[in-house]
């Protein structure tokens, strides 16, 4: 993601120009303004009776460091002064001419332009919030999966994570049909199969009618989609070797979590006499 786009990273650069300005200040306390002498060449602020050099060169260091911090707010929000015969000016690299003959800029041009960037930063964040992609949280997913995941997951072993929470789900569906006589893809294929009920050969079926065009779309596609997923999710983590990128793994979760949540909602039938 483009880190103009980025609300974290926005909020991470309006944070910084905040503590500038606040470091700001406590420099300028240290110092009065040239309100008399020789405006526009002499420098805009004096040390104040009393402030000692050492003092004032602390002070100066923690400016320069917050400065640093917030060096890209002004290239961000487009906040600079256009100085006549010096031209573009950023007003936070600027802030130290403040007290070096002809300054470029006076204490109040650098405070406000610190108030405008804070402005503006927090308008980019609105909007980048607004056209950010959703991302799906770990506790969105089905409790299942991500139950089954999250101990794995919190160690990086992101592949052994997918796997765990697919074999959870497979005996989960085991446990409900009581099939334990078959193999994980041939148990999606049975259990979604279109066949009626059998003596201890239970199916899985979209609750509803099953005449309805919905239920009929949502039994049809579990019976092939339930498989694949066993196929394509399940064995590829469970038989390959080496670690999954996380990249990898957050696409495989999400899609156990959607077969976990229509497995859920379907009703277990059962062969006559059996109920």
């Amino acid at each position: 993601m483009e880190a103009r786009k980025n609300p974290e990273y926005l909020r991470s650069v309006q944070t910084a120009v905040i503590q500038f300005k606040e470091v700001l200040q406590e420099y300028l306390e240290a110092h009065v303004f040239n309100q008399f002498m020789a405006r526009g060449i002499a420098p805009a602020i004096l040390p104040r009776e009393g402030s000692t050099d050492e003092q004032i060169a602390h002070l100066a260091t923690s400016v320069g460091q917050a400065a640093g911090r917030a060096a890209k707010a002004p290239g961000l929000t487009g906040c600079y002064y256009e100085v006549q015969k010096v031209g573009r000016v950023d007003p936070i690299a600027a802030w130290a001419s403040m007290a070096q003959p002809k300054p470029v800029l006076e204490p109040r041009n650098i405070l406000d332009a610190c108030d405008q960037m804070i402005g503006r930063l927090d308008g980019m964040i609105l909007e980048a919030e607004a056209e950010a992609p959703p991302i799906l949280g770990a506790e969105a997913m089905h409790p299942l999966i991500w139950g089954s995941a999250a101990p794995l997951w919190k160690d990086r072993h992101f592949r052994q994570a997918v796997a765990a929470a697919a074999e959870s789900l497979a005996s989960q569906v085991k446990v409900r049909t009581s099939r334990f006589d078959v193999a994980e893809t041939a148990l999606w294929q049975e259990v979604f199969s279109d066949k009626p009920p059998a003596p201890s050969k239970p199916r899985l079926r979209w609750a509803g009618d099953p005449t309805d065009r919905t239920v009929k779309n949502m039994n049809d596609g579990l019976r092939q989609f339930a498989p694949g997923v066993q196929m394509l999710v399940r064995n590829l983590a469970t038989h390959t070797t080496g670690e999954w990128e996380e990249q990898c793994a957050l696409e495989n979760l999400p899609t156990l979590s959607l077969l976990a949540g229509w497995v859920s909602q379907c009703d277990l039938v059962e062969a006559d006499g059996e109920a």
